[in-house]
């Protein structure tokens, strides 16, 4: 269920609220649903559990085969040699194999639902991702354009400080003191802007183009007021734990489809046959007169009755019976997992908003205390190395305050995701319609058709180079270029 103490409503408020400022973040998430390889990719996984379902129901339908042949003896005794074509046809319809076919189905229908929770756990996680990489960028422009203005203050600090040298107010001193100051504020101007071109790098590598000008983000919709509410909705809603609740579930039909191999099979079988002897029907079977041509018909029942198969399937059973407890051991750990990633992302969004309000405080304490010292230098009371100190604290303030803002976002979007609240259907992503995994399994989960089959396979996410690398399946017709030297 996907209820809880969020509503729906409040959910969608995460993209709704401030629609002029959240359209960038909005388009940067419909951008990521559409042609994020890692989406697309789990798509196509879920496909081929479509198919296996398909494969389980072809075990319960009736196989059907044709032969057809010429033989030419080359030697005989005591008759002449003889030739022969053949044609025949052989049906064969599955009544009883043990209850295998349904649990088949059964256990693939299982893994489609968990494909599909792995799916829903796959968005959630490549939005977390997305979130956290606008944010970043975000953050690390701010920070670049907060050195970028130390570094201008700092060379207007140091053109002043030079000037008033020259007079004799300052010492030398005072001089290296403002060009060390300026220069490790070039240093730190420069490693922000490595942070931000690798921050805008993987803004293009999770949602497939690069950063224009990002707005801020819009509000978060309002959370749960405790780590324990919060744990409880995750416990119900998160996808990881309904996808391995599911595998369970499979692995355990898997045992009853291994233990049908101990049952009787029946099956109704019927065979027909035309053989034409092409004239050599006398020199064959002796005497004149015999018929060039025979033609048989028959059906019946046939029982497969195991009786001793070397313990095979006492081991496959055993050995499918491990897997279901490796399976019952994994449920625990993304138990143990969710609760301890929604607790953590609880604490950090708490943690985080708490250090907004410090550093704002600290900002405006910053600001006033570099007012003030620079006032006092201009009376004597202050020197060079404290405006400096004060105008870096100011810095540092500002920075921090930049990047709790981020943490504080990124960790709510977080808690959103660990309690299976930050999938496409709960964005209220405008971006066309939604991908629907149960449309593909409609379509082939009972075909029954040999020749069925679909176009082959191109790329659905987005490249970011000029010129893609040929990934195409290698066919038959596919030219081969060799590499460049």
């Amino acid at each position: 269920m996907r209820g809880g103490l969020l509503a729906a409503a409040a959910i969608t408020a995460l993209l709704v609220s401030e629609a002029a400022l959240a359209d960038d973040l909005r388009q940067a998430l419909v951008q990521t649903y559409r042609s994020n390889p890692t989406i697309t990719g789990q798509r196509a996984q879920l496909r081929t559990l479509d198919e296996a379902v398909a494969v389980a129901r072809a075990q319960g339908r009736p196989q059907l085969s044709g032969t057809l042949g010429v033989n030419q003896d080359l030697i005989s005794t005591g008759r002449g040699n003889g030739r022969n074509f053949s044609a025949g046809v052989d049906l064969s319809y599955p009544l009883f194999n043990g209850g295998r076919t349904r649990n088949s189905i059964r256990a693939a229908d299982e893994r489609v639902l968990a494909g599909r929770a792995n799916l829903r756990a796959t968005e959630g996680d490549i939005f977390t991702e997305a979130v956290a990489a606008y944010n970043d960028v975000i953050r690390d422009r701010s920070i670049v354009t907060l050195n970028r203005n130390q570094v201008s203050v700092l060379e207007t600090n140091l053109l002043a400080s030079r000037d008033r040298f020259e007079v004799g107010d300052l010492t030398r001193t005072d001089v290296a003191q403002s060009e060390a100051r300026l220069a490790l504020a070039q240093s730190n101007l420069e490693l922000a802007q490595g942070r931000l071109t690798a921050s805008e790098e993987n803004y293009r590598r999770v949602i497939g183009n690069a950063p224009g000008d990002l707005a801020p983000p819009p509000p978060l919709p309002p959370l749960p007021a405790s780590a324990e509410q919060a744990v409880q909705i995750a416990l119900a809603n998160n996808p990881d734990l309904i996808a391995v609740s599911r595998q369970i579930r499979a692995a355990g039909l898997d045992v009853n489809v291994i233990g049908a191999d101990r049952l009787p099979a029946v099956s109704g079988v019927g065979s027909s046959s035309y053989t034409n002897f092409l004239g050599t029907a006398d020199d064959q079977f002796g005497g004149t007169g015999n018929r060039n041509s025979r033609t048989a018909a028959g059906v019946g029942v046939q029982a497969r009755v195991p009786i001793y198969q070397g313990g095979l399937p006492g081991a496959r059973i055993r050995q499918a019976q491990s897997r279901q407890s490796e399976l019952l051991e994994q449920g625990v750990a993304v138990e143990r997992s969710i609760v301890a990633n929604t607790r953590a992302a609880f604490s950090n969004y708490r943690a985080a908003q708490e250090a907004i309000q410090s550093n704002e405080i600290a900002v405006a304490a910053n600001s006033l205390a570099l007012e003030g010292t620079r006032a006092e230098q201009t009376v004597g009371t202050r020197n060079v190395l404290d405006v400096l100190n004060a105008e870096q604290e100011l810095l540092n303030s500002q920075v921090q305050l930049v990047t709790a803002r981020r943490d504080a976002y990124v960790a709510g979007f977080q808690l959103l995701n660990a309690m299976g609240m930050a999938e496409a259907e709960d964005l209220n992503l405008d971006g066309g319609a939604l991908y629907d995994p149960v449309a593909n399994y409609n379509r082939v989960s009972r075909r029954a058709s040999d020749w069925s089959q679909d176009a082959n396979p191109v790329p659905v996410a987005t490249r970011t180079v000029v010129q893609p690398v040929d990934t195409r399946p290698i066919t038959a017709t596919t030219p081969v270029t060799p590499p460049r030297q």
